[in-house]
């Protein structure tokens, strides 16, 4: 991507310290404070496992009694809170570990491969969730609507508890929001859960049951697309979400002794960590190395992007042009 406030062409390397011709910005001033906060996270991710997994062996074991896909279904969604919970707390020590070797960023995007990994579990369990539910609209067992009831509130309760927990962590990285995503469509699945058990209970409609398995596999559907969806932009190298290259580029060319931006990258490494690429030629006799410390500022107070890499430049002198003109007339 290019942006030109006065000329395009070619500029001549300035001579700076900085022996690639790049300056670099990202702040490492949190270090302390980062690793604070995800201790933090760690215990409200454990928390929360802890009480789902406990609520999911009862569900599955309520569901076989009861012979409800409902509940089985929803403790099918829990497995898969499960999953991610425990990934995103995997992935959350592998990204604690320092750059080395060829790993340049880290293993930062570790939650990046488990929330996809997720998503697709999902998009699996709905086929095969929804495919039980229609073999039991057609033909529908004998569900026991008091043990489906009372299992359902208690879901609810549990999963209000987890919510809770996971509500207090950093929801800025794609696993921790996947996960808190999960556990409210949890919640509403359990209360159809809930419902469905109360009408067997007083009209005996046992297709309720199914129906309400339906529902539960359409949260379950929109839950894993957007995590697939989410970590594909991340994996293929797109802007963030809300970000709009063309715009970070035009306040990076407003600068009045910017005079063009091009090879413009904006790019996401993992959750909430976005980095920038780009080449900026100054007006010629201007200081490189002020502009290029207003346009980091720039990025991060406007835009948010604390990781940038900038080459500087000075733009090429204007060639003097003499142009041929007619003969001035005698008269």
């Amino acid at each position: 991507m290019k942006v030109d406030r006065a000329r395009d062409g070619e500029g001549h390397e300035e001579d700076k310290p900085d022996r690639a011709g790049h300056g670099h910005g990202h702040d490492h001033g949190h270090d302390h404070g980062a690793a604070v906060r995800a201790d933090s996270d760690r215990r409200y991710l454990t928390a929360a496992l802890g009480l789902i997994l406990a609520f999911m062996a009862a569900e599955v074991t309520a569901g076989l009694s009861a012979r409800s896909l409902a509940l089985v279904s929803d403790a099918g969604h829990m497995l898969t809170d499960a999953a991610s919970l425990g990934l995103a707390l995997f992935a959350m020590r592998l990204a604690a570990r320092p750059a080395s070797g060829p790993w340049t960023y880290g293993l930062r995007r570790a939650e990046i491969l488990s929330a996809q990994a997720n998503g697709i579990t999902l998009l699996v369990l709905v086929v095969v969730f929804g495919d039980e539910a229609v073999r039991r609209l057609i033909e529908p067992p004998n569900v026991a609507g008091g043990l489906v009831t009372a299992t359902a509130l208690v879901g609810i309760a549990v999963n209000a508890a987890a919510a809770l927990l996971i509500s207090r962590a950093n929801r800025t990285s794609l696993n921790v929001e996947g996960a808190f995503q999960h556990i409210l469509s949890d919640a509403w699945a359990f209360l159809a859960t809930a419902v469905s058990g109360i009408v067997v209970l007083t009209t005996g409609f046992d297709r309720a049951d199914a129906i309400a398995s339906l529902f539960v596999a359409a949260l379950m559907a929109r839950a894993g697309y957007r995590l697939v969806r989410d970590s594909w932009r991340i994996f293929l190298e797109g802007a963030p979400a809300g970000l709009e290259p063309a715009r970070v580029g035009a306040a990076m060319a407003a600068d009045p002794q910017v005079s063009e931006v091009h090879d413009l990258h904006v790019w996401t490494i993992t959750s909430g960590f976005a980095a920038l690429s780009a080449h900026v030629l100054v007006v010629p006799g201007e200081n490189c190395h002020a502009v290029r410390g207003r346009l980091q500022e720039l990025l991060r107070e406007k835009f948010g992007i604390q990781h940038t890499t900038l080459q500087v430049d000075h733009a090429p002198e204007a060639l003097l042009t003499i142009e041929r003109t007619a003969p001035r007339s005698e008269h």
